[in-house]
């Protein structure tokens, strides 16, 4: 069987541009040169040849999409070379506008083809629903923080792919908020769950098809994966320079802005403590019945953190955690996205929640996405921000070391 860095190799020439394609500077696609083209793009440019003769199961959503706004499920499906077998569907649901605790299976209006969920009462595909696929295509834009649940669905897919003997193929997209900072603590060994799927940091740097790759080698699948490589695309680019139409990856995620608070932001949701949702800008704000954010703000804008600020405000979420109560609480304003480091933020606001409100704040159900026990300590034990970043490095470098083979991009 050849290695995944061999079929990743293998596909980048097999999609390199053909400039006799070209006509007044555009593609096929209508993409501008220098502009990324997703993995969707590119296999739609090569006429779906990966996919010929095969039978094929997506795990898709509304994510998936080419450049010109067309689905993946809708190229897959009218593909005169493809049959397009049946549908999974993450977390939210094929629509992306679910946010509930169990999705049941369904139907694909355009198409009519089964939609399994693999967020009801499985969330691994079952052997009886890949019955007559030999080939697994996962195509859902990620967002690149470790508890963000779609990339536990693409590695659950993986297992049962290499279970049933059947091939995997990603289609790439890019990592939003850059591929080339990795922040946070490494989930502890031996604590999977859906989400902490496989020791990564909370902020990882790498595209869903890297991540693939990795799963594919740390945990030993003897499975068949092809990675359909992202095209123009830089390992330092934000989302916004990728020339990509942003669309909302699930119903709480609603800007680039949010996705880069996420790392941070959102290891504090599992506590006592809102986050913003049932407000316009969730992962933007703070704050619960019991918090003064005048003092809250002024005690964190005093430790300069770079790139941030922190402005006192009170709202009232309209669904979620203390729906229909007034809270106090902070915005956090990124000043300089650079400079920001969202998993620094994040500490050092649980730091001061738990010096200053030891008594309302719950701490130990932060440790549901952290997953790092040394980290729950240090912020216990009162410890500096500096020193609880200290202890994590460690790890930290090693997932960087073990990352360096699976990267495919600049």
């Amino acid at each position: 069987m050849k290695s995944p860095i061999f079929l990743v190799m293998l596909a980048s020439m097999l999609f390199a541009s053909d400039p006799a394609a070209a006509d007044n500077g555009l593609d096929p696609t209508g993409a501008a040169p220098g502009k990324v083209m997703t993995g969707i793009d590119v296999l739609r440019r090569e006429e779906f040849r990966q996919l010929a003769g095969r039978n094929v199961g997506l795990i898709t959503n509304h994510t998936g999409l080419d450049r010109s706004g067309t689905s993946t499920i809708t190229l897959l499906f009218e593909a005169p070379n493809v049959n397009l077998v049946t549908l999974f569907s993450p977390e939210h649901g094929l629509h992306g506008s679910f946010d509930i605790p169990l999705i049941e299976d369904s139907e694909d209006a355009g198409t009519g083809i089964r939609v399994h969920s693999l967020y009801g009462q499985t969330r691994k595909p079952q052997p009886e629903t890949m019955q007559g696929i030999d080939t697994l295509v996962f195509d859902i834009q990620d967002i690149g923080t470790r508890y963000y649940t779609y990339i536990s669905t693409m590695g659950l897919a993986m297992q049962a792919a290499a279970e049933q003997g059947i091939r995997f193929m990603v289609l790439d997209r890019p990592n939003p908020i850059t591929g080339v900072v990795t922040g946070g603590p490494v989930s502890d060994e031996g604590r999977t769950s859906f989400t902490a799927f496989h020791p990564i940091p909370v902020r990882h740097g790498m595209t869903v098809g890297e991540l693939a790759l990795m799963f594919k080698s740390e945990l030993r699948l003897d499975l068949e994966l092809e990675v359909v490589a992202l095209e123009h695309w830089q390992r330092s680019w934000f989302f916004d320079q990728t020339g990509l139409r942003w669309i909302n990856p699930s119903p709480n995620m609603r800007s680039l802005t949010q996705a880069l608070l996420y790392p941070g932001i959102g290891l504090l949701e599992t506590t006592n403590l809102s986050v913003g949702r049932g407000t316009d800008t969730p992962f933007e704000v703070i704050g619960a019945p019991w918090l003064d954010g005048d003092a809250f703000a002024y005690a964190l804008n005093q430790r300069n953190i770079p790139g941030v600020a922190f402005v006192p405000i009170r709202f009232t979420p309209l669904a979620s955690k203390f729906e229909g109560e007034a809270c106090g609480g902070i915005n956090i304003i990124i000043t300089d996205r650079a400079r920001f480091d969202p998993l620094r933020t994040g500490v050092a606001i649980a730091v001061l929640l738990q010096r200053t409100y030891p008594g309302n704040w719950d701490l130990e159900a932060m440790n549901r996405l952290l997953v790092d026990d040394e980290t729950l300590r240090g912020i216990r034990d009162g410890l500096e921000v500096d020193a609880i970043e200290a202890a994590y490095q460690p790890a930290l470098e090693r997932f960087r070391q073990r990352r360096n083979p699976f990267l495919i991009y600049p």
